[in-house]
């Protein structure tokens, strides 16, 4: 299993380009529903960072989402600070993230 955390930057006049490119990839993933992979995204406080947490029990199913690599066309024009990439190791967790549908 592969859990990696994505945070990042964008221009304050690309927010709100930048949150149609995010939710626009929820949407596929929510129509073709690929098997193994468990993503969120939350804007922090300041309202121009971002964070993704993506985790892939096999492969990367979100690198094949169509609209995934839209998002990622721009992503360096968006960007005042550039993304950077952690990888996790769980040491636990408890109901991390749930179906967005349900809220």
């Amino acid at each position: 299993m592969r859990q990696v955390l994505v945070r990042y930057r964008v221009k304050p006049e690309r927010v709100e380009e930048n949150e149609e490119l995010v939710r626009a990839v929820y949407e596929e993933l929510r129509s073709t529903e690929p098997a193994g992979l468990r993503y969120a995204t939350f804007k922090l406080e300041d309202g121009v960072s971002f964070i993704h947490l993506a985790i892939h029990e096999s492969g990367n199913a979100l690198e094949k989402a169509t609209a995934f690599q839209e998002f990622l066309k721009e992503l360096g024009d968006r960007t005042d600070e550039a993304p950077v990439v952690t990888e996790l190791d769980e040491v636990g967790s408890y109901r991390l993230v749930g179906d967005s549908s349900e809220a």
